[in-house]
Formats: C-alpha cells, structure tokens, sequence
C-alpha cells in the first residue's frame, strides 16, 4: 500500500467562493414566478447544500413536486450558463495551488457538485490542468458523506488515507473524510452552514486560511516521525 499522502480538497466554500453566482441562480426562480430578489449575503451560508438546499432557504415551499424539480431544472439551467460572473477563488488558494504544482503535491477535488457543473467550471478556469482528479458529486454512486467519493479520490492518486487530509467546509466534508480513514480539516473561511462554526465540525484541524494549508504537511511529517 502507498505511503504517500494528498491533499483532497472541496470546492464550493473551500476553493472557490460561488456563493453569489449560486444566489443569483435562486433569484432567477424568484423572478420567474413573479417574486422580488433576496439580498445575497444573508443566503451565502446555504451555498454549500445545493440547488434544493437553496431553494429551500429562498423560497415558499413548493405545492408539488413537480414544481419543485421544474425550480430545480430552472436554477440549474441557469447557474450553468452564469456560473463565473462572480465566482472568484478565495484569497491565497491561487498561490497554494501553484505551491502545491511546484512541490509536486498530489491533490484532488472532491465535490458534490455534478461533473455537469463542476468540469465546464474548472476548465474555464484552467484548473482541470493544475489537479490529476476531480470526484464529483455524481462520478460515484454516493455523494458526501459517504466515504466513497474520497476513497476513489486516494484511489486514483495511489495515495494513503492515513496520510492525506480531506478539507473542507461542511459537516458532510468532515465526515465523508474520516469514514474514508483520512486526517480532515474545516477550511475555517467557508460557509460552514447555518448555526455551525468551525470548531462545531469536529475536524482534526482548522485552517483560518488557505495559506495555512501547507502546515498540514508538517503535522502530518511530525505524526510520522513520533510513530517510528
């Protein structure tokens, strides 16, 4: 078994700040069916449940079913065609992912958003280059919290889950890593979730910003050293 380690990563709330691009998908549904716009910043904690968890937070409770997946197909529509209006990479992931790049460190994405979604996004940003794997949330036949996406991303990188750390900002991150074996840390600048803060996830670590992120390594180095 590998003894080398990575570094898997979430996207939404972790990487990349998509919180308004996914807001704005909300108030797009608001519009079709005749309601106002909700300010973005209140809705920025539910950025990471999703287009139902979104609607959910930003609209009367649906009479049907059918109405519900017909505000699902138009969110979904809609954010796909306008997911980099204002979706930017939070501050020094972009120096991490180079850092990472140049100290050849196996990292991966593990997200729950759809490779419909996720893979047009990442290579518009040029990132599909920068990783050797991307899990999405329907590459495998569960999503977060299960452990499987995280398992298949270690799979692919030939990495141990004992010596890799999954991070992100939800609970389902944290969980769907430990189940997986790996070392897990709450990306402390994230969304987190309604109520929750940093320390309520239970992560082994937390990260106050991505800079901090190579300082996984250390621990991970010093653990090693102190178990020969």
């Amino acid at each position: 078994m590998s003894s080398r380690g990575a570094l898997l990563f979430d996207l939404d709330g972790t990487l990349l700040d998509t919180a308004d691009d996914l807001v704005a998908a909300l108030n797009h549904v608001r519009q079709r069916e005749g309601m106002t716009e909700l300010d973005r910043e209140p809705l920025r904690i539910h950025a990471s449940s999703g287009a139902r968890g979104l609607l959910k937070a930003g609209m009367p409770a649906p009479t049907s079913e059918a109405q519900q997946q017909g505000r699902v197909a138009a969110f979904l529509e809609y954010y796909a065609a306008h997911q980099l209006v204002y979706t930017r990479a939070y501050p020094g992931v972009l120096a991490l992912l180079d850092f990472l790049g140049q100290e050849q460190i196996p990292w991966g994405i593990v997200t729950n958003k759809v490779e419909e979604l996720t893979l047009p996004l990442l290579a518009e940003l040029g990132w599909d280059q920068r990783t050797s794997c991307i899990v999405c949330g329907n590459t495998t036949a569960h999503s977060k919290p299960h452990p499987l996406p995280v398992a298949t991303a270690l799979a692919r990188l030939t990495a141990s889950a004992e010596h890799s750390w999954m991070i992100g900002d939800d609970i389902r991150d944290i969980e769907s890593g430990r189940a997986a074996g790996c070392k897990t840390a709450t990306a402390a600048w994230g969304y987190l979730g309604q109520g929750n803060t940093a320390e309520m996830l239970g992560a082994d670590h937390i990260l106050q910003q991505a800079s901090d992120t190579p300082d996984l390594l250390s621990i991970d180095l010093t653990a090693r050293q102190q178990a020969s």
